[in-house]
């Protein structure tokens, strides 16, 4: 059980970072916003923040494919390694990229090669260690495990935001939008090279290690063929409806999840009018307890079932959206705002803490890891990241409230997914095919209801 702990831990603490990196650029947007693009509007220099923060999201897809492939044919230690190094990289971009006094639209170019960097990062991380946090758990405890995938993310988020609010006491306004957004970017970097070490001397998985076994002193191991085929566009065309899934299923999930973390801080200076500092520590405090709520929920899971939770979250975001968001507009202080706001995320934690274990489970192990972050990819370019500039677009249009029903639309349509699809849970992720018995469903293969 302790390697097992060790393994989920080393995998948490780089997720966390990564997050940190990936959402500081969100969260200190309003400060550096200035910075890259000539004067005007307030709402369209955010607009093309968020566009260049959407933009991170379409290289996903690119770092899903590259990544989960190194994660399915190298090992999932590989992948990992390799989206921390990538994230240090942008970080540092961003923390010594030109403003446009200085070089004119050139700090935008610096700005947006960091983000293409952080989008190739990110892509394969969510995949990497959603794949390893769920291999790495015992049997009957994945939920659980692999709750802390949204742990670590959720406190990659809060640690931004705390840093955040230390710089807001400690430095002029002014101060912050002329160089203080550049510290937690220099942070992130240094934490970065710290999550490098660790993770240059993780332990691989037992399930991938098993299935690559080559010879038949080391187990079941896999043919000449399936070696070849590791994550492979050729193999994951042979699991094209759990692909499907995992677009269908994420598609809600991830526009509600930006919605009320990434977007809320905006919203609630922007929209509902609190001061920068009260909209930061409500966002501060809510995401504590949504943290604090992930490996409770997945341990539920383990007990009761995947889909209860996905169709308890689809249900709540499709009918409760609308009215949450029309009530923050007016929530006009601290507390109201944070009551809300915990009423959001506690609706949106039936799918965060299991929906990577969810998507791991639906695949085999030789394509496992292209196989959750492709279609992923795919759904947060999509939805995940535009969801902010829809917002904006929205907002810019004088029609903000339809953005209220975009976000409940995605939802609904998530939650005919989950309404149809079968249970995962008992899946047994060492099958890798030929050899599981009778009675008993080989990975990627759900049994029937």
């Amino acid at each position: 059980m302790g390697q097992h702990w060790k393994k989920i831990w080393v995998g948490s603490a780089g997720n966390m970072v990564e997050w940190f990196d990936w959402f500081v650029y969100a969260s200190f947007a309003t400060y550096f916003a200035g910075a890259f693009f000539p004067a005007g509007n307030d709402t369209a220099k955010l607009m093309n923040t968020a566009g260049i923060f959407a933009v991170g999201f379409f290289m996903r897809p690119v770092g899903g494919w590259l990544l989960g492939r190194i994660g399915d044919r190298k090992g999932r230690k590989a992948a990992l390694t390799t989206t921390v190094t990538l994230m240090s990289a942008s970080a540092v971009l961003i923390a010594v990229a030109p403003t446009y006094a200085v070089a004119g639209y050139g700090g935008v170019a610096v700005l947006l090669v960091a983000r293409l960097l952080q989008g190739l990062s990110v892509g394969g991380e969510y995949a990497a260690s959603a794949t390893y946090l769920t291999e790495a758990s015992p049997p009957g405890r994945r939920g659980f495990a692999s709750s802390f995938q949204y742990v670590s993310m959720t406190a990659g988020q809060i640690l931004g935001l705390g840093l955040q609010i230390v710089l807001q006491h400690t430095l002029s306004s002014s101060e912050l939008h002329s160089w203080g957004w550049r510290i937690p970017f220099i942070v992130g970097a240094l934490g970065a090279a710290v999550i490098f070490y660790l993770r240059r001397n993780m332990l691989e998985t037992e399930a991938y290690t098993e299935a690559t076994a080559e010879t038949a002193g080391e187990g079941a191991g896999e043919s000449a063929a399936q070696a070849a085929e590791r994550g492979t566009i050729r193999a994951l065309m042979r699991h094209k409806r759990e692909a499907f899934l995992v677009i269908a299923l994420t598609m809600g999930g991830t526009v509600a999840y930006y919605t009320y973390t990434t977007y809320l801080t905006k919203y609630l200076s922007n929209s509902a009018g609190l001061p920068k500092q009260t909209a930061t520590l409500v966002s501060f405090c809510a995401l504590i307890v949504f943290a604090c709520l992930q490996p409770l929920a997945g341990a539920l899971s383990d007990r009761i079932g995947r889909r209860p939770l996905l169709i308890t979250f689809a249900v709540g975001s499709t009918f409760l959206t609308v009215p949450i968001m029309t009530l923050l507009k007016h929530a006009g202080s601290f507390w109201p705002a944070l009551g809300l706001s915990l009423l959001a995320l506690v609706v949106v934690t039936g799918y965060t803490s299991i929906n990577a274990c969810v998507k791991a489970e639906l695949f085999p192990t030789g394509i496992r890891s292209l196989g959750v972050a492709l279609p992923y990819a795919i759904a947060n370019a999509l939805f995940g990241g535009t969801a902010e500039y829809v917002a904006l677009w929205f907002k810019k249009g004088g029609i903000e409230s339809g953005f209220y029903w975009y976000v409940a639309g995605c939802a609904a349509v998530s939650l005919v997914v989950y309404l149809t699809m079968r249970e995962t849970r008992d899946i047994d992720l060492k099958r890798v095919g030929a050899g599981a018995p009778q009675g008993e469903p080989e990975a990627g293969k759900v049994p029937a209801s």
